[in-house]
């Protein structure tokens, strides 16, 4: 497997437990949490999507 460059995501606070994402060759989403960085979630992109759009809060 090509080596896979994580970046912290926009979402996360400067101070407190960041996301990271990154992506496969293949188009796999995978998630990964600072505090256990060893625990990899996997996704696809209208999967995570869902989720962004379930959790963004309601300002408007």
């Amino acid at each position: 497997m090509p080596e896979l460059y994580w970046q912290k995501s926009t979402y996360s606070q400067e101070a407190s437990a960041c996301v990271y994402v990154t992506t496969t060759p293949d188009g796999t989403i995978l998630l990964r949490e600072s505090d256990e960085p060893e625990t990899i979630l996997t996704t696809g992109p209208s999967q995570l999507a869902t989720l962004i759009a379930a959790l963004r809060p309601r300002c408007r």
